[in-house]
């Protein structure tokens, strides 16, 4: 058997300096090789800054277009008869429309589920379904005599 000495030494020596000198310089060249590629492109990129001009520009076309919109008379569809006014004429009018009116009362407020409770139901031949909800008691005669009383709304005619 070949004496274990020999490759003991082989195995703890140390590298060479061209080794050591090879890694340095591969480094140095990869180094240079990004510089190469990296250092003459422009640091600040005027594509953002072009963008954002556009975006500006867009924006101020919009705001004009809607406020043109919002403050002349013009036409929406000739042939249907639509037509826009400005909105503050278009305030005036309602205002004083709405003036005209006399307030009508509010009905009875439907709530969701009792228009689903009594929509689809159907009750089987020969049960007698209870009521969801007991019916509102009539208001007693001092609370009639207390309050005005109130007539049924009439339709109005709207605009």
């Amino acid at each position: 058997m070949a004496n274990p000495e020999p490759l003991r030494q082989i195995a703890h020596s140390r590298a060479p300096l061209s080794t050591w000198l090879g890694i340095v310089l591969l480094f140095a060249l990869f180094g240079v090789i990004v510089l190469a590629i990296i250092g003459p492109s422009p640091r600040e990129s005027d594509f953002e800054e072009t963008r954002a001009k556009k975006r500006i520009e867009n924006f101020k076309t919009l705001r004009e277009e809607a406020d043109k919109a919002l403050t002349t008379y013009g036409w929406v569809d000739k042939n249907k008869g639509v037509a826009r006014i400005p909105i503050e004429r278009a305030m005036e009018l309602t205002v004083a429309d709405l003036a005209k009116q006399k307030p009508a009362p509010a009905g009875p407020i439907a709530t969701a589920a009792s228009a689903e409770g009594t929509a689809g139901k159907t009750e089987p031949q020969g049960t007698a379904a209870a009521p969801a909800s007991p019916a509102p008691a009539p208001p007693s005669p001092a609370a009639q005599s207390s309050s005005p009383s109130v007539a049924s709304p009439s339709p109005t005619k709207s605009p």
